[in-house]
């Protein structure tokens, strides 16, 4: 497999996908791969370890590059994951065009300002209501392939996984993954990155009995009214699950980004680690990325 790269900083950037969504810890907080990744990564980095993640539900390509990759850029990470697109995919008006042209800016942009970039294909759940938009999915992620292989990016291809399109790797509102899938992302990152395997990500699930069909009408009710519904209001009126909100590690102030790190002694899971000193977002912007470069 080749020396394992070494990686001291990690930034994520994009949507739901990236917060967390539906990872829910006891707390309200969304833990979501990114964390699970960044807790891995601070285990093999005794001399210390910074992490943000800047990723906000809802977002569309456009607002995550206006509003998200400056901050980025400016930390230099080691390790950088940028994943967005699919709720533009999502959207009546999607032109598949400019979310192309939004991606390859955020590509251009990240990619030299990180030791490493990560992109995504991201999975898709069974059913009819997906069927409708995978071929637009299918072209976005064609189009990844192709800029990531432009700037040296690596691409983590979590479509074709047949684990993750599985039912029961999604949450009830049938949009964000259980905390079971999330942590199978991160193991695929992880080993996109080339380190050393721990688990098979790609593992189908045990079989089991289908459910009743009173059981599934009822899913099916409970569905539409905590969820589907709402999101239709939102369409309708323009407005998005992410107005008002801002990254886990961005000052709303500022619009600057900042570090997170493991408490002494020990890692422990993010949400109990503490913000950095502001003069080691600083060092870690002026200084070179010291992961190995992108590819």
């Amino acid at each position: 497999m080749g020396t394992q790269p070494q990686i001291r900083s990690f930034v994520a950037v994009g949507d739901s996908f990236t917060e967390g969504m539906s990872d829910l810890m006891p707390d309200g907080s969304y833990r979501g791969w990114a964390d699970v990744l960044a807790a891995r990564l601070a285990d093999r980095s005794p001399d210390g370890f910074r992490y943000a993640n800047l990723a906000v539900r809802g977002k569309l390509i456009g607002q995550i590059v206006e509003e998200q990759l400056p901050a980025a850029a400016a930390l230099g990470a080691d390790l950088v994951t940028l994943v967005g697109g699919l709720n533009d995919a999502l959207r009546p008006g999607y032109d598949l065009a400019r979310v192309c042209e939004q991606l390859e800016k955020a590509v251009a942009t990240l990619a030299p300002s990180c030791g490493t970039l990560v992109l995504m294909k991201t999975p898709g759940r069974r059913g009819p209501v997906f069927d409708r938009y995978r071929p637009r999915m299918e072209e976005l992620f064609s189009e990844i392939d192709a800029i990531g292989e432009r700037h040296g990016a690596l691409v983590v291809d979590l479509y074709t996984a047949r684990s993750l399109a599985d039912q029961r790797m999604w949450a009830d509102d049938r949009l964000h993954l259980t905390s079971e899938a999330h942590a199978r992302v991160a193991e695929a990152v992880w080993q996109r990155l080339g380190l050393e395997r721990e688990s098979d990500w790609e593992a189908p699930l045990r079989p089991s009995g289908a459910a009743r069909w009173g059981s599934r009408r009822a899913a099916d009710v409970r569905f539409a009214r905590a969820h589907l519904f709402p999101w239709i209001g939102r369409r309708l009126t323009g407005r998005s699950s992410g107005d008002g909100r801002f990254g886990a590690q961005m000052d709303p102030a500022s619009r600057t980004a900042y570090w997170v790190g493991p408490a002494a002694g020990g890692t422990g899971p993010v949400s109990g680690w503490s913000r950095l000193p502001d003069e080691d977002s600083r060092d870690a912007s002026a200084g070179k990325p010291s992961a190995p470069g992108n590819g």
